[in-house]
Order: C-alpha cells, then sequence, then structure tokens
C-alpha cells in the first residue's frame, strides 16, 4: 500500500508540473513543433528546462507521401526448350519438315520499383530485372502498366526502367521526393517500403543501424545504408525513406540465415542510385574511372613487415604494364595512401574513389615507397563494364 501510495503522490506532482507548463507554454515553442498534440514527454522535459522534444506516435504522413510512388515489378522469361537431335537428321526433316526451336515454360519474377520522375522513371535493383523479358509494373492505385529497360549497372546493381502505356507512351506519374545522404545520420527512422512475398504493398519501420556498410561481397561497389526495418523477398528494388517519407534508399538485400528478416537489411545510398541513374538516362550506361592496377589489403602482419604505423591504405600488387598507373610512375610494393586529395582506407575504398574519377582527368596521387612519401599524377582511364556473376 504504501508503494501505491508513493507512486500516485509522483503521478500527482507530475501531473500539477504538467497543468503548470501547459497554462504557460510559451507562443515561440509552438514555432519548434511543440502543438496541441504534444506528448506528456515534451511537456515534462519542459518543466525541467529542456529544450522540448516532440515523440512521434505516427508515421503516417511519412508513408501516404511515398506510398503511391512504389510500384510492384513482375517479370517474366521464356525458357528455350532444348532442341532434340532427332530434328537434325536428313531424313527426319525429308519426311517432317524443318522442327524449330520451340519455346519452354516461362519463369517469373517479382520485385519492387520507385517512380522518381513525373513521366515514368523508375529506380529499381538489376538483379529484379536481370534477363527479364517482360516486365509489368502494378501501381498502387491499382492499375497495371509495361515498363521497358532503359539501362542497368550491375556493379551497383541498380536498373531504371521506364513505364508506357499500352500505345508506348509516357504517361504522368506521382514521383517520390528523393532526399539527400547529408541529412542521414545513424538513429534516424526509416520506412521501407514495397512488395514483400508478394503479399501486397507494405510499409515496415525501423532505424538507419549503420552508413557506409561495405565488404558485403553483394555489389562490387558498396555503401549500403544499413537498417533494422524488415525487408524480405520481394522488397528489393523498393523504398527506403526518412520520416518525412523521402526516399534516401533503394532497398536491396537482407542478412538472413532462414530466407526472412532478422533486422539487418541493406539499401543503396540515393547519393550512388541517383548518380548511375542520370547517366543512364542521359547516356544508356554507366562510365568509371579506372587506373589498372591490381590492390591488396594490408593486414597487421603486412603493417610490421613493412614497419608501416598502420593498416590504412592499399598496397599496389600488380600494375598493368602501359595503363594509366605504369605512365603515372605507379609500382608494385607502392602503398596507395589518397586520391585526389582524399584518404584511402582500404582496396575497397581505393576502387571507389577512382572509379569516381572522370576518364581523362588528370589526378594526384599519394604514395608510400620505401617508407617515404611521394606523389604524382594519373591520367584516369575509362574502367570496362564488368558482368556480374551470380548464384
Amino acid at each position: 500500500m504504501r508503494r501505491f501510495w508513493l507512486i500516485f503522490a509522483q503521478t500527482v506532482t507530475v501531473s500539477l508540473a504538467v497543468l503548470f507548463v501547459v497554462s504557460t507554454l510559451k507562443p515561440e515553442w509552438l514555432g519548434k513543433g511543440l502543438t496541441r498534440g504534444a506528448s506528456i514527454v515534451a511537456l515534462q522535459e519542459s518543466a525541467r528546462g529542456v529544450s522540448p522534444v516532440v515523440v512521434v506516435s505516427s508515421y503516417r504522413e511519412a508513408a501516404k507521401k511515398a506510398l503511391p510512388s512504389v510500384v510492384h515489378i513482375f517479370t517474366s522469361q521464356k525458357v528455350k526448350a532444348r532442341r532434340h537431335p532427332l530434328l537434325d537428321d536428313p531424313a527426319f526433316r525429308h519426311f517432317f519438315g524443318d522442327g524449330a526451336e520451340g519455346d519452354g515454360p516461362s519463369t517469373s519474377g517479382l520485385g519492387s520499383g520507385v517512380i522518381v520522375s513525373p513521366n515514368g522513371y523508375v529506380l529499381t535493383n538489376f538483379h529484379v530485372v536481370e534477363a527479364a523479358d517482360q516486365i509489368e509494373i502494378a501501381l498502387s492505385d491499382g492499375r497495371s502498366l509495361s515498363a521497358r529497360l532503359v539501362g542497368s549497372d550491375p556493379e551497383s546493381d541498380i536498373a531504371v526502367l521506364q513505364i508506357t502505356d499500352d500505345n508506348g507512351k509516357t504517361v504522368s506519374l506521382p514521383a517520390i521526393t528523393l532526399g539527400t545522404m547529408d541529412d542521414v545520420v545513424v538513429g534516424d527512422v526509416t520506412l521501407a517500403i514495397g512488395n514483400p512475398f508478394g503479399v501486397g504493398q507494405t510499409v515496415t519501420m525501423g532505424i538507419v543501424s549503420a552508413l557506409g556498410r561495405s565488404h558485403l561481397g553483394i555489389n562490387t561497389f558498396e555503401s549500403f545504408i544499413q537498417t533494422d526495418a524488415a525487408i524480405n523477398p520481394g522488397n528489393s528494388g523498393g523504398a527506403l525513406v526518412d520520416s518525412q517519407g523521402n526516399l534516401i534508399g533503394i532497398n536491396t538485400a537482407i542478412y538472413s540465415r532462414s530466407g526472412g528478416s532478422l533486422g539487418i537489411g541493406f539499401a543503396i545510398p540515393i547519393s550512388i542510385a541517383r548518380d548511375v541513374m542520370e547517366q543512364i538516362i542521359q547516356t544508356g550506361t554507366v562510365t568509371r574511372g579506372w587506373i589498372g592496377v591490381e590492390a591488396q589489403e594490408i593486414t597487421v602482419d603486412l603493417a610490421e613487415s613493412f614497419g608501416l604505423p598502420d593498416t590504412k591504405g592499399a598496397l599496389i600488387a600488380g600494375v598493368l604494364r602501359g595503363g594509366p598507373a605504369d605512365a603515372g610512375g605507379i609500382k608494385p610494393g607502392d602503398i596507395l595512401l589518397a586520391v585526389g586529395g582524399r584518404p584511402v582506407t582500404d582496396p575497397q575504398g581505393m576502387l571507389a574513389l577512382i572509379a569516381g574519377q572522370k576518364p581523362g582527368e588528370t589526378i594526384g596521387f599519394q604514395l608510400r615507397r620505401q617508407n617515404k612519401r611521394l606523389d604524382t599524377t594519373v591520367k584516369i582511364g575509362k574502367r570496362a563494364p564488368q558482368p556480374r556473376e551470380r548464384e
């Protein structure tokens, strides 16, 4: 009984404090998001002299804003039936004619996509539409339209589609608002929108668990947003949006031992997806820089044997003869420390930095050779497209 009264007394005290805050609420606080619907937590914080913090209880406006722009993607692929050897027999062909290679059964797949422009451009994953012969788009309003593949980039797992009507003409569609990675930090609320398992449009909530995730072996170029918003098969290519409903990523993969979500999902940041998309729309392909080297990670043992202060950088294991790096004076055994003034942390970081340079430009490289630092310049070459192998 005593404990009950103690709690009750504390509740009364807090309630009186809240009533006092409500009665003395300053007008300028209202401009900072503290409204009539503000939570008790915000009022209690104000009573203690802390800046009011509004606890959001619903993300309905963010979902309402983004949902019309997220689509379901259905793909089909014709499987060619093997030609029977008997069809090549001259006697058989004399009596029965030429036998044509027939179409076998078709395979189908599903995924998600995001409308990013009013004239029907859609961002999705390359693996969603890979080898598809036909692509159908189901809109949130129930309409079903066809789409064509504008272009794709297997190395970043991005593809761009364009929705058209039955006559092949573009249609006006609701485009999502593109966000910016400058405003994204760990702990931010995220909503994942897509078509998991083909059940229909679904929204799940989580937070940004980490940024810049790499070394996952998913794509050639990796700098993923990690989120614990539930992402499942069928969500691939769908939208990862912030609490305002702005697109910040394209959902791509999950870490799972069972095939279901374990709270570790990965999305391609909008900064990468937008750059790839713009190149595909403008030129039909993606151009990246290249210098012709093979790089190796610097382990603790290698750092000790080379007398290095740390493991940062990339050890140049091989240089293509006559390539850009060779012409720039880079040699096997050098350690690449910076590209264009930006530090190199590891071989994958080096690959991303070089790929981000424009072919034809001359860029400064900082190296360590025999424990001495030196600077050189390299004229960036053009990276040849690298097909991605899938299991």
